[in-house]
């Protein structure tokens, strides 16, 4: 799946399932902040589900704390995750090297 291709499943995903009324996922810059002001205004509960959906539609594994920040940034930065962990999941199902 291209990157563009997951950050608009991803703004689906994000609009359907934490009933963001009324917004529109093409609306959602791939750069605003999900947390906080000026962005989406999710919050940690939020955060919890968004780990669930991404674990449960993608498999893989979201790590918690301080380790998941920089990965709730953005839309960007979700997507960038999700493919660099089934990137990491594929290479090494396949006996190759992980990339970094």
């Amino acid at each position: 799946m291209q990157r563009s291709d997951l950050k608009r499943e991803i703004k689906q995903l994000l609009v359907a399932e934490l009933n963001l009324t009324g917004r529109d996922p093409n609306s959602i810059d791939d750069e605003a902040p999900l947390f906080g002001t000026g962005g989406l205004g999710l919050d940690s509960l939020d955060a919890l589900q968004i780990a669930m959906l991404i674990e449960e539609k993608y498999g893989v594994r979201v790590p918690e704390g301080d380790e998941a920040r920089p990965i709730f940034r953005s839309v960007s930065s979700l997507s960038e995750f999700i493919d660099g962990a089934r990137a990491h999941q594929h290479d090494a199902k396949s006996g190759g090297a992980p990339t970094g």
